[in-house]
C-alpha cells in the first residue's frame, strides 16, 4: 500500500497555522451542517488519517460538474485538492494526455487499490458496444469497470452519473447508463444536480474523510445531509405559496416583487436539494433568488417529464391531488377561519367578564 500524508501534515509544511487549520476544520463542518463538535472531529481525523485517494473519470458528460467543483468556497478546491485528498487522476484538469494520462490512471489504481474513491462524472453509452464513447481506444465502459474494481467506493458526480440525463433522454439511442444500473453491488453514493452543487461535492469528500464512511443516504442513494429536505420547503418565497400568491407571468408586478413561482412551472416542491440553504457562488444566489422556477434537474427523468414551464398539478405529502391553488387557498382561509374563531372566542370571553364584574359593582354600590 502506498504511504499517504496526513492533511495536516501537508497543511504544515504549506506553512498553515494551527489556528488556520482550526478555522478550515470549523469551516467545514458548517458547510456540512454537521452539530458541535463536529469541527474537532474533522480536526482529528484530518491529523491522523491519510489524505484521501481520488480517481475522477469523465463518460458522457459535459464536465459541468468539474467546473461546479472548482468554484467550491467552503473549503477553497485548491485545498481539497493540494491537502485533502489525492487527486491522482482527473481527465479535465490534468496536466497528463493521451498515453500518459491512461498509465497515470492505471498506476493510480495499482498504488491505491482497495483505498481509493472512484467518482465518475457523466454517464456510460452502452449501445453498439460501447463506441459511442471511446476514451484510450476503448469502450470507456472498460475503463470505468478496471476502475470501479478495486475502488473502495464509487461516487457519482451530478444528475448523468446518478441518473442518465440529457444523454439518457428517450429515445436514448446510445443507450446512455447511470453509474448504479451498471454496478449494483458496490458501495456508492448518488450527488446529482446539474451540476452538483460545489459545497456539497466538497463536504461530501470531507465526510468521507472524517468519518471514513459514507455519510447517511436515502432511498435513492443520496446523502440526507443535502437531499432530505424538498427545495419548497425551504424556499424564501414558501410565504407566498401559502398565501395563494403567485407570478402569473414573467413581466407582471408579482415577478418583480418576488411572489411564488409555481405557476410559471417551478419544480420546487417535487425537487430534494440544497440550493436554497447552500445557494451557488458562494452563497451569492440560486435559480428561483435569480427569478427562475427550480427545474428539478437533481431528480430522475426531469428532461423527459413535462415542459420546465408546466406547472405541477399534483403536490406529493401536502393532501391527495391537491394544486398549489388549493393548497394557499386553503392556507388563507384557514388563517381567516382562525381570526374569525379567535375574534369570537375573545368576544365571548369578555362577555362572560363583564357578566361576573356585574353584580360585584351593584352590590358595592348598595352597599354604599
Amino acid at each position: 500500500m502506498a504511504h499517504l500524508e496526513t492533511t495536516a501534515e501537508v497543511l504544515r509544511n504549506r506553512g498553515v497555522s494551527r489556528r488556520d487549520f482550526m478555522k478550515f476544520c470549523a469551516l467545514t463542518a458548517v458547510a456540512m451542517g454537521l452539530g458541535p463538535g463536529a469541527d474537532l472531529a474533522i480536526a482529528q481525523a484530518l491529523s491522523t488519517k491519510p489524505r484521501l485517494p481520488v480517481l475522477w473519470i469523465n463518460g458522457l458528460s459535459c464536465s459541468c460538474c468539474t467546473e461546479s467543483f472548482l468554484r467550491t468556497a467552503h473549503p477553497l478546491a485548491a485545498d481539497i485538492i493540494l491537502s485533502m485528498i489525492a487527486l491522482d487522476y482527473q481527465d479535465t484538469i490534468m496536466a497528463a494526455a493521451g498515453h500518459q494520462a491512461n498509465e497515470t490512471y492505471e498506476q493510480a489504481i495499482e498504488k491505491y487499490k482497495g483505498q481509493y474513491i472512484l467518482a465518475l462524472e457523466g454517464n456510460v453509452p452502452m449501445n453498439e458496444q460501447g463506441m459511442y464513447c471511446i476514451d484510450g481506444g476503448k469502450p470507456f465502459y472498460e475503463k470505468l469497470k478496471m476502475g470501479v474494481e478495486h475502488a473502495k467506493a464509487v461516487v457519482a458526480w451530478g444528475t448523468c452519473a446518478s441518473w442518465g440525463c440529457v444523454q439518457a433522454a428517450s429515445p436514448n439511442p446510445t443507450a446512455a447508463t447511470p453509474l448504479h444500473k451498471l454496478f449494483p453491488n458496490k458501495p456508492q453514493i448518488k450527488v446529482p444536480g446539474c451540476p452538483a452543487i460545489p459545497e456539497v461535492m466538497s463536504a461530501i469528500l470531507t465526510y468521507i474523510i472524517t468519518y471514513d464512511r459514507l455519510p447517511s443516504l436515502d432511498s435513492q442513494g443520496r446523502p440526507e445531509m443535502f437531499y432530505g429536505v424538498r427545495v419548497h420547503d425551504q424556499c424564501y418565497r414558501r410565504a407566498h405559496f401559502d398565501a395563494g400568491q403567485f407570478v402569473e407571468s414573467w413581466d407582471d408586478e408579482g415577478a418583480r416583487s418576488g411572489l411564488c413561482l409555481y405557476k410559471m412551472g417551478c419544480k420546487g416542491p417535487t425537487t430534494y436539494n440544497a440550493c436554497p440553504s447552500t445557494r451557488w457562488n458562494n452563497g451569492v444566489s440560486f435559480p428561483i433568488q435569480s427569478g427562475h422556477g427550480c427545474i428539478g434537474c437533481s431528480e430522475q427523468n426531469f428532461w423527459d417529464q413535462q415542459s420546465f414551464y408546466d406547472r405541477i398539478t399534483t403536490i406529493p405529502h401536502m393532501g391527495t391531488n391537491s394544486t398549489a391553488e388549493t393548497v394557499g387557498v386553503a392556507a388563507v382561509a384557514g388563517v381567516a377561519a382562525g381570526v374569525a374563531i379567535h375574534g369570537a372566542a375573545s368576544m365571548v370571553r369578555h362577555a362572560c367578564c363583564d357578566k361576573k364584574k356585574a353584580p360585584e359593582v351593584n352590590e358595592d354600590t348598595s352597599k354604599s
